[in-house]
């Protein structure tokens, strides 16, 4: 072999080598219980309408903190849950700890639970701790008993040294029970629960027996109200592969139009929401997860993203996340866990745009709806924004934060918005390069008023340079200007003609100088009244005010081969226009070219 073979053969051996041997790809195993699902209908599905939300914060997610909630952060919570909605909410594991039973019996005995809203919680198949669960319910109009048994593989050969008859079996004892215990409280609405724990790494067809098993005893098609839960307990698959168990189970059960089939998926691969709603066109009635997805382990199915997922494509979630920062309070409150800024729809940064070419297209979507707003029949249609922030109580200030990162169509954005500024194009690339080197030398984000700041700065404080007085007349079909202008503390007499203010303006400018300038580009807009307290903005008592808004104008001057930009408010708007042109003037003078 030549040197060269040589050297390639080693060079390919080392990309091929595993650079930490302890990182074991091999000791893992594709997925082995996805059932043989070829005419899956679900890819063919669209999801028209919202499912049946069940909030298990007060329970899984309670189990996922370090420090457990007390009764008063549970009541808390629970209000919460109830204002945003919810029908179905999981309270809590009574028979695990006391403050779990106590809590149960305040809601109970003091008359906290609103009719329509159903408890429900959660027990394991084991008799003792079934008795003490329906006596925590005890008066309650209609609760859930949620009972279950792990049904995979792994837990019946390692954790339990059980078969699948003997798990079978578990399941039969614990439907069993829930029927004797429930006929203790008659004056309660029972409704039965069961989870295959595991589902998602249980044998599909063995979840579907187990079930069938549990329907024999609780006979929901003479009347008893049953759901089946399917937990993704440890999501150890895609979402589509769910998605045909899913499938499978719903076409193989054998009561499968007497029950509700409900989903509750972790998040161990980050797919909690996604598998839930392949679950959801899979047939599945019923979803539980937590607001903003706190969960054991790494989490549950987040409700509040697959809610507003829905609310996003104009399905009515039936779930209101109208006062959404309070909701986050709340949640992050008592369970005394940060929220993630990216986090969809809610977190900080998630409506806001650093990119300059993002900026951009945001600014134009929502000029063009302004423009529009007769064509566009009220429909959302913004980019980079799935939905509109005020629907969940966020402003359009959130939407756009100006770094170095930041262009021209940000910077644009945040003087229109807040302070009445349309720039045309042209302002907004010479402006944009004085906010880019602000943010380059701060290292940070700039905030509004530092934005404010650097356009007043930069065109509205000219020093020395000051429209003091003017006159235009016409005179043998010209327009003549006579006025003083402050240059450097000295007060210039400007005397000019042309075809209007402007130009005249611009040609006494020229004379007195000895300069050659040109107006290049010339843009001007009323601001609206909302804004004429700003700062920047100021009012010309001695020109003849002819509306209530202040007038902006932009001006680009070409002086002696040099470009300029320069801007101008009043009252009048000649007057915006002259000191736009003086500004920009002004500028030239200084030798200040802004790239």
């Amino acid at each position: 072999m030549s040197d060269q073979a040589t050297r390639t053969v080693a060079a390919t051996t080392a990309k091929v080598t595993p650079k930490n041997a302890a990182f074991d790809y091999k000791k893992y195993r594709p997925f082995a219980f996805a059932p043989s699902l070829p005419d899956r209908t679900w890819p063919s599905k669209t999801i028209e309408k919202s499912p049946i939300w069940a909030s298990v914060d007060l329970r899984d997610g309670n189990q996922a903190l370090i420090d457990p909630m007390t009764i008063e952060q549970k009541m808390r919570f629970f209000e919460t849950l109830v204002d945003v909605g919810f029908k179905e909410i999981e309270i809590g594991f009574p028979s695990a700890a006391q403050v779990e039973f106590d809590f149960a019996r305040k809601l109970i005995e003091e008359n906290h639970v609103p009719d329509d809203v159903t408890l429900q919680v959660l027990v394991q198949a084991r008799e003792h701790l079934i008795a003490r669960t329906f006596e925590s319910l005890k008066g309650a109009k209609r609760a859930v008993v949620h009972v279950y048994n792990s049904t995979c593989r792994i837990q019946r050969e390692k954790v339990y040294g059980k078969d699948k008859a003997e798990i079978k079996e578990i399941a039969i004892t614990g439907a069993k029970l829930l029927q004797q215990y429930a006929a203790k409280y008659p004056e309660t609405e029972w409704v039965f629960q069961y989870s295959p724990e595991s589902f998602s790494q249980t044998e599909t067809e063995y979840a579907v027996e187990v079930c069938d098993a549990v329907c024999d005893v609780w006979q929901p098609q003479n009347g008893q109200e049953v759901i089946f839960n399917l937990p993704a307990t440890v999501e150890a698959s895609m979402p589509n592969v769910f998605a045909d168990q899913v499938e499978y189970f719903c076409r193989h059960l054998a009561q499968r139009e007497h029950v509700i089939v409900s989903l509750h998926t972790h998040n161990d691969r980050g797919c909690a929401v996604a598998a839930a709603e392949l679950g959801v066109l899979a047939g599945a009635d019923r979803i539980e997860g937590t607001l903003l997805g706190n969960g054991e382990r790494t989490g549950n199915m987040d409700i509040m993203v697959m809610a507003m997922n829905l609310f996003s494509q104009g399905i009515d979630p039936d779930l209101d996340f109208s006062n959404m920062s309070e909701i986050v309070q709340v949640v992050s409150e008592c369970n005394n866990l940060p929220l993630h800024p990216r986090h969809p729809y809610v977190g900080e940064l998630v409506f806001t745009a650093f990119s300059g070419s993002h900026q951009d297209a945001i600014k134009k979507s929502l000029d063009y709806n302004e423009k529009h707003q007769d064509e566009t029949d009220n429909v959302w249609d913004v980019a980079y924004l799935p939905i509109d922030p005020a629907h969940i109580g966020r402003s359009y200030q959130d939407v756009v934060r100006i770094n170095s990162q930041s262009g021209k169509g940000g910077v644009a954005y945040i003087l229109q918005r807040n302070y009445g500024f349309n720039l045309p194009r042209w302002m907004q690339i010479d402006f944009s390069g004085v906010v880019q080197k602000q943010a380059e030398s701060a290292a940070r984000e700039l905030q509004n008023d530092e934005i404010l700041q650097a356009f007043e700065n930069t065109y509205l404080q000219q020093g020395e340079f000051e429209l003091l007085d003017y006159s235009v007349n016409n005179k043998a079909g010209e327009v003549c200007f006579d006025g003083q202008v402050q240059m450097n503390g000295e007060t210039i007499n400007i005397d000019g003609t042309g075809n209007g203010p402007l130009s005249s303006f611009i040609d006494g400018l020229a004379q007195h100088t000895g300069k050659s300038i040109h107006v290049i580009n010339y843009a001007e807009h009323a601001i609206n009244p909302q804004h004429n307290s700003g700062d920047g903005i100021d009012d010309d008592t001695n020109r003849d005010n002819k509306t209530n808004a202040n007038a902006a104008a932009y001006i680009q001057l070409n002086v002696d081969g040099q470009v300029y930009s320069g801007i101008g408010t009043c009252s009048s708007t000649v007057s915006a226009m002259l000191k736009g042109a003086l500004s920009a003037f002004a500028q030239a003078l200084s030798a200040v070219t802004i790239a």
